[in-house]
């Protein structure tokens, strides 16, 4: 996959749920969390999603594209950030949006994997989907266990597990904690494996 495709494609998609999600539920609800739902993602108070290749609000769709300020305005929203802290997409409401589509279905396929991984993994916890540094995860025993799109440590998706105090050993890859690149992790089941190890070496 071409990397700047799909630096582009994550950065607009990560807009999409800060500005036309995210934000505008904390604005009418107070919570910034976001869930993942079958082929995509959407807010769990306000009901606006990511459907594959488009944007869904209750009583129409529309293709995934334009600016921000486009895709809110069509949704009967305005596009704001949530406000409530420093990092984000970075994206302006009327800078255009660039999609490709196999990017696209990797980073959606990509957040439905792990979900069903945390889901397994923890069958008592709810998996957020954070606008944030837009990353799944859940918490355990002081413990994060989570799914990244890339960030400036790792450009690619990668699953990972992050102690609130750090660990040493084999296990543990990353200044945060220990991480594994999507590649290495082909289905839902690798990942739960994944998790799984991170909890005993964190025990």
């Amino acid at each position: 996959m071409d990397t700047d495709a799909f630096a582009a494609t994550r950065r607009s998609l990560h807009g999409v749920a800060e500005l036309v999600i995210a934000g505008p539920q904390y604005a009418a609800y107070g919570t910034i969390r976001l869930r993942v739902v079958p082929g995509g993602f959407g807010g769990v108070s306000l009901p606006v999603r990511v459907a594959g290749g488009d944007l869904v609000w209750d009583g129409g769709r529309m293709p995934l594209g334009g600016t921000c300020r486009e895709l809110a305005t069509a949704a009967g929203l305005e596009p704001v950030a949530p406000g409530i802290y420093h990092d984000g997409s970075g994206v302006d409401p009327d800078e255009p949006l660039d999609f490709d589509g196999d990017a696209l279905g990797s980073l959606l396929g990509w957040f439905e994997r792990c979900e069903t991984a945390l889901r397994v993994f923890a069958p008592d916890h709810e998996p957020v989907l954070w606008p944030e540094h837009f990353d799944l995860g859940l918490t355990l025993d002081e413990v994060n266990y989570g799914a990244s799109t890339g960030d400036a440590g790792h450009g690619g998706r990668y699953a990972y597990v992050g102690p609130w105090t750090p660990r040493t050993g084999a296990f543990w890859n990353a200044p945060f904690g220990a991480l594994r690149p999507a590649e290495e992790l082909p289905d839902a089941a690798a990942v739960a494996a994944f998790y799984g190890q991170g909890r005993e070496a964190a025990s």
